[in-house]
């Protein structure tokens, strides 16, 4: 069943491009055109006179310019935002008009530039394996439509009435916009495009943009055409056709920072203001299209990083590697998982401090009293948990029943503190023995925080503690480890994003620079369990 919709916005179809003074014949030329002509060529925003207070991409080297690749569909919102970070920044971006899948052949081939934007996150998942992207920005979905002229007056209801032979259609090209690709799949599927196509090639029309599409009907050389809802929305002289065929095409749009940019420093600001709820989404739902929550704006955003103390060693060189490309702070707060979360519910409460933004368990044990405060988690790693003793092993410890034995002196974890206590509790009441150790005086300490119960072994104190595998690496050689033949004896560690955060996606993107680390946590002891199903999303 079709639907009809008018409407929401006004078509913007004129541009001026001041093109420079040419010396042979002293003539300065000023074309018009509109958005849908030339879609190859390299736009600009305007020139705007800036003050200078103006913020800039911070730390990075300084830079006047950014060159992106933009599909021509997004051609209405972006120069509208690169005008208003150019005066805000003062940072011009070049926008280079095409489409998705011409746009992605000369970034491949021309191997310059700085950002990608693509009409369907397709092709930036295209060009993140072809390595030529690396980091992506979620920016809005959007879904094809039937475009007709206003007032519908061949009364087209379906797509079925596109093979009329009294109809001319026009189509997005499938090897060159991500609209024709759109429609092929999706029409391939229903069992129309065998039909559909030959009318096009014979009697219609295909067209290397969905705004040349657009413009066809627009101007009545075409009756109909397949467009994004948000298109059409731009134009005042169209109206939307949705049908149950192609509802199923809905788009994301994302931004892709370039691989080889010069100052990725540079492309990832301006990408965070393009995703920016506050800023560039902003421009992109007043004209149209249904942009995702994006995070706050800030020049330089802060994220509060709350991590059990299992992780510190893995994190540190991961963190600082994120904070210099990305040019933000984090401020991490590593700690045993009980004193964490015993903060959170005290900053909820009203406590001074700042709520973390993510969250990074010792022990999924731990992210489940503070559950339902964060997004779905996934699990990233896991170590395994052993008894460790002073070197050679003087009191002979083999197994954990050789705990109890008279005179053994150890320590473990807090469990209302810190993750390791809490797992040494219930691994030792598992074969019987926790309050053994208790009673008969071997339980001769208690730390807040994994990374105090090894010092307590190394500096004599105790004869054994338990601690995780990972914990004994910096001091191996001086310390005795016995394995330990339990399926408790293990913690995972958990990564999650706060839901009260204003920067969920900067969290995002932390995570999957976590997610490309695996070797940092392997060197450190730890079992890697992320996989290519989840490396790179977390909600």
């Amino acid at each position: 069943m079709s639907r009809i919709r008018r409407p929401r916005g006004s078509s913007n179809s004129l541009y001026v491009l001041a093109f420079g003074s040419l010396a042979v014949v002293g003539l300065l030329a000023y074309l018009l055109f509109s958005p849908e002509k030339r879609s190859n060529e390299i736009g600009r925003s305007a020139n705007v006179t800036t003050n200078t207070t103006q913020a800039t991409p911070s730390g990075s080297e300084a830079t006047s310019e950014l060159l992106m690749y933009c599909a021509a569909g997004m051609r209405y919102p972006l120069e509208q935002i690169a005008e208003k970070y150019e005066a805000e920044c003062g940072v011009r971006v070049n926008l280079q008009y095409g489409g998705s899948n011409t746009l992605l052949n000369q970034l491949e081939v021309n191997k310059t530039g700085d950002l990608f934007l693509a009409g369907d996150a397709s092709y930036v998942r295209l060009a993140e394996e072809k390595g030529l992207t690396a980091e992506a920005f979620p920016l809005a979905v959007m879904k094809p439509v039937i475009a007709v002229k206003a007032g519908n007056p061949k009364n087209i209801k379906s797509v079925a009435d596109l093979a009329r032979e009294d109809v001319k259609v026009a189509l997005g090209d499938p090897d060159a916009a991500a609209i024709g690709k759109t429609t092929r799949e999706l029409l391939s599927a229903s069992g129309h495009w065998a039909t559909l196509e030959p009318r096009v090639t014979q009697s219609g029309v295909f067209k290397p943009t969905v705004n040349e599409v657009a413009n066809a009907v627009k101007l009545g050389s075409v009756d109909a055409g397949i467009l994004w809802d948000s298109t059409v929305v731009q134009y005042n002289e169209l109206t939307a056709v949705e049908v149950s065929e192609l509802d199923a095409g809905t788009a994301n749009i994302e931004v892709g920072v370039v691989s080889f940019s010069k100052n990725p420093r540079a492309a990832i600001h301006f990408a965070r203001y393009l995703s920016a709820r506050d800023r560039g989404l902003e421009t992109f739902r007043a004209t149209g299209f249904a942009a995702v929550e994006g995070d706050v704006w800030e020049e330089h955003p802060e994220l509060t990083f709350f991590a059990g103390a299992v992780n510190r060693a893995a994190l540190e060189p991961i963190i600082k590697e994120f904070e210099e490309r990305e040019g933000v702070t984090i401020n991490a707060v590593f700690n045993g998982c009980g004193i964490l979360t015993a903060t959170m519910r005290g900053i909820l409460g009203g406590q001074a401090g700042s709520f973390p933004d993510v969250y990074m368990a010792c022990d999924v044990y731990y992210l489940e009293p503070v559950n339902e405060l964060f997004q779905e988690a996934v699990n990233v790693s896991d170590t395994d948990i052993v008894i460790v003793t002073q070197k050679d092993n003087p009191k002979q410890i083999k197994s954990l029943a050789d705990l109890a034995k008279p005179g053994v002196r150890v320590v473990l974890g807090q469990p209302d503190k810190c993750t390791i206590g809490v797992l040494s509790q219930r691994l030792l009441q598992s074969e019987g023995l926790y309050e053994t150790i208790k009673n008969n005086g071997n339980l001769v300490n208690q730390t807040t925080s994994s990374a105090f119960l090894i010092p307590q072994v190394s500096t004599g104190a105790a004869d054994a503690v338990l601690a995780y595998r990972t914990d004994t690496r910096a001091e191996g050689e001086r310390l005795g480890v016995v394995d330990i033949d339990s399926q408790l004896a293990k913690a995972i560690q958990p990564f999650s994003v706060a839901r009260s955060s204003d920067h969920k996606y900067l969290g995002r993107r932390l995570f999957a620079k976590l997610a490309q680390s695996r070797d940092k946590f392997e060197s450190k002891g730890f079992n890697w369990r992320l996989d290519n199903r989840n490396s790179g999303n977390v909600n």
